[in-house]
């Protein structure tokens, strides 16, 4: 490989010299025409290409060699968007290059020098221009831009989007049953980095938050198990180092994707940024048993309360039931009515007091 960039090499400064020659004899700076053979261009050219071949050519082509290896390594770095964006604005950059540089066609050796020069600025500035606006771009900005529906047809598919799955929801494990209820539409994504971070808490030294992070690696198996949506692993390289929860809303923002937790504080953090947020533990209070004050529920109580004379029951979904006067029947099953309902951001409580026996 490293010969044939130097035979380019130096082929391409032979080429140059010869273009050179031209447009001195063209220009007739020097007067001497008519006084130099033919063939003279053609000589010079070949011996400054040999001289260029063994003095310049292998350290120019060394570097080229290391710069092409620096350059596959970005790129290899860069996600499809930005992949996608580069090679977009090189080919406008590249058009525009051609487009002005047909006013020079007429121009010779040095028109076909002034187009190559063009083509080249232009396609890296617009390579350059490309990646700094990446950022601007996502699929809902090409959905504005490119859509020809109504509005209503396009909110109609909002369903349809792509899910992201954090790292407390793979976790929490609930996630699994909604997959196989069928509740959920769209292609579930679990990022690379996340399963980096379950890989990390199962490697902890702490015992619990290792059986955590086997549990989390654990559901994420079987949801790749399940067939009734489809999962997908995917890579994404911000381009800068970022923790976990800001690279996910990053991700979810250029994907124009949900993102599924049951994080508080991310949920919040989203809100702010625009991002779409599906919450487990509020669709877990959503579809809760709705009771009135007034109806009568059959308890178990299971412990005292934090208040003189309270007992605490829960129902089978984990809602907390407190038992004004139960803390004389732990262990009893009893019939008590329903005083008032409290929802607060950890779930609903529901306050009674018992029947008093007929």
């Amino acid at each position: 490989m490293k010969r044939v960039l130097e035979l380019i090499i130096s082929l391409i400064a032979t080429a140059a010299t010869y273009a050179l020659m031209h447009v001195v004899l063209f220009m007739d700076l020097f007067k001497f025409q008519h006084k130099l053979p033919v063939y003279v261009p053609t000589v010079i050219a070949v011996i400054v290409g040999f001289i260029f071949y063994f003095l310049f050519a292998t350290p120019l082509a060394g570097l080229l060699l290391k710069r092409l290896n620096q350059t596959e390594e970005r790129l290899s770095k860069m996600n499809l968007k930005e992949l996608s964006l580069s090679v977009i604005g090189c080919i406008v950059g590249l058009v525009l290059a051609n487009l002005i540089g047909m006013a020079f066609n007429g121009f010779g050796a040095l028109g076909t020098f002034i187009v190559v020069l063009l083509n080249i600025l232009f396609g890296i500035l617009g390579i350059r221009v490309a990646r700094r606006k990446k950022d601007d771009v996502n699929v809902r900005t090409l959905k504005e831009v490119l859509m020809t529906t109504p509005p209503s047809t396009a909110e109609d598919s909002i369903y349809g989007r792509p899910k992201i799955l954090d790292t407390s929801v793979i976790i929490d494990g609930r996630i699994l049953d909604l997959l196989q209820t069928g509740f959920i539409e769209g292609k579930i994504i679990i990022p690379d980095f996340v399963l980096e971070e379950l890989r990390h808490i199962a490697d902890s030294a702490d015992s619990l938050k290792r059986q955590r992070g086997r549990r989390g690696l654990d559901i994420l198996n079987e949801i790749q198990k399940q067939l009734a949506v489809p999962v997908e692993i995917q890579s994404f390289h911000p381009g800068q180092q970022m923790e976990v929860d800001s690279m996910l809303l990053k991700m979810a923002d250029s994907m124009d994707a949900f993102v599924v937790t049951n994080d508080f504080n991310l949920n919040k953090v989203a809100e702010f940024q625009g991002v779409r947020v599906l919450n487990i533990n509020e669709l877990s209070n959503a579809v809760k048993p709705v009771v009135l004050p007034g109806e009568e529920m059959v308890v178990t109580i299971i412990k005292a309360g934090k208040e003189a004379g309270q007992g605490v029951a829960y129902l089978n979904d984990g809602t907390m039931i407190v038992v004004d006067g139960g803390s004389k029947h732990i262990g009893e099953t009893i019939t008590v009515i329903v005083t008032s309902v409290l929802q607060t951001a950890a779930g609903r409580m529901i306050f009674t007091k018992m029947i008093a026996a007929a």
